[in-house]
């Protein structure tokens, strides 16, 4: 009876490229999440080209097209971009004021009772009260202009966000709030360097929430009154194509809203995600 002598097999080590090169070419590129996204987009922009012609009315639906070339034209001009920029500086600007007035509601929230009874008590009056609803208040308070539009940011932003940073506060395990105890933190140093890293995720999901809040809030507000000092945002671009019947137009300007919201989702949050709480094993 022979006996095998034992032996060795040296194997080389296994990387991604060895796995890439076992998955389809048409499966690796699908599996590209900006591929996919843009995908949807075309087939939606061809149902609504579809959908123009079997409608054949450009005043009640325009095609694609004619968007594509209305927004191209308003983009040449500088109108729609003038417009944006008004839209943008003021929503910044509310935007701002809204996350620095519900972090300072939260930070007393988790330092005392008095800030949890506050907060709680201000949420359940006014999350429910829709911010263009107090556009009457804003423009006998402040007057026509960018202020009365700050004011209802504000309060588009604040109560989402504080709400959403105060779960993740208390979502905060035990473990971490004695850690940073025992390291001597204590008051806007324990919220900066423990509560906040921990509750990152609720952090950023208010933070998104507020910014759709505030941009749809700005956008129904300017459709309003938008226009101060003889400049109007966005929302009054599409109001004003909208008496001219240039409906064209109107869907450009809608199709501006649509575009900046997926680039602030797409490439603001997305990256403070992949840089934050994705690196750091907090959310898949």
């Amino acid at each position: 009876m022979n006996i095998r002598q034992e032996y060795e097999v040296t194997l080389e080590p296994f990387t991604q490229e060895d796995l890439a090169r076992d998955i389809p070419l048409v499966q690796r590129i699908w599996q590209v999440s900006w591929v996919r996204k843009t995908v949807i987009l075309i087939v939606l922009a061809i149902l609504w080209e579809v959908a123009a012609r079997i409608q054949n009315n450009d005043l009640l639906l325009p095609s694609f097209l004619q968007t594509a070339a209305a927004f191209y034209e308003g983009i040449l001009s500088g109108e729609l971009i003038s417009k944006v920029w008004i839209s943008l500086t003021v929503l910044i600007q509310g935007y701002l004021i809204g996350i620095v007035l519900a972090f300072a509601l939260t930070t007393l929230a988790v330092s005392t009772q008095l800030g949890r009874d506050l907060l709680g008590t201000l949420t359940a009056m006014f999350n429910p009260l829709p911010a263009i609803a107090l556009l009457p208040l804003a423009l006998l308070w402040f007057g026509l202009g960018q202020n009365s539009l700050i004011f209802v940011l504000v309060h588009s932003v604040l109560w989402a966000l504080a709400l959403n940073t105060y779960a993740g506060f208390l979502g905060v395990s035990e473990t971490q709030r004695m850690a940073g105890r025992n390291y001597g933190l204590k008051g806007l140093r324990f919220v900066w360097h423990i509560l906040i890293p921990a509750a990152l995720p609720s952090i950023l999901a208010g933070l998104k929430i507020g910014w759709a809040f505030a941009w749809r809030t700005l956008i129904a507000a300017e459709l309003v009154f938008g226009a101060s000092s003889g400049k109007g945002g966005l929302g009054w671009y599409i109001f004003q194509n909208r008496n001219e019947l240039y409906t064209d137009k109107v869907f450009a300007g809608l199709a501006a809203v649509i575009m900046i919201g997926l680039l602030v989702e797409n490439l603001l949050f997305a990256n403070v995600e992949r840089l934050t709480v994705k690196r750091w094993g907090m959310q898949r």
